[in-house]
């Protein structure tokens, strides 16, 4: 089985709902990478702040975060650029992936990628 994690909830809304979410996003990669399967977790939109989040040690998902840091595929560059946080996800070594091209845009991360590819997407 193939599961892309697509993250868009936003941190700095500060809310229990944004870290529910992140934190049930990285639950499911660990189960889906402990049952064997083929996982990738992905930053969209206003979840491209989470990188920096995540990767700070007082966070409580960070151990959780890096339990499934190497099935992180990346971040969406035109996406970091809108929302502020392109220097914070290539500081934390987070790919910035721009292979669907967007006019006014820096490129954007390819979510139809893994639809065509027969990945199964949940978005959190």
């Amino acid at each position: 089985m193939k599961t892309a994690i697509i993250v868009m909830s936003d941190p700095k809304n500060g809310s229990e709902e944004a870290i529910g979410r992140v934190f049930n996003a990285l639950a499911l990669a660990a189960e889906c990478k402990q049952k064997g399967d083929e996982v990738a977790v992905v930053f969209n939109g206003t979840g491209t702040r989470w990188p920096a989040e995540l990767t700070k040690l007082s966070h409580p998902a960070n151990g959780l975060y890096n339990a499934v840091r190497d099935v992180v595929q990346g971040a969406s560059c035109g996406c970091a650029d809108v929302f502020g946080a392109k220097e914070s996800v290539e500081s934390c070594g987070v790919p910035l992936k721009k292979d669907h091209a967007l006019a006014g845009t820096s490129g954007l991360l390819s979510l139809r990628r893994y639809v065509s590819e027969g990945w199964n997407t949940v978005v959190f």
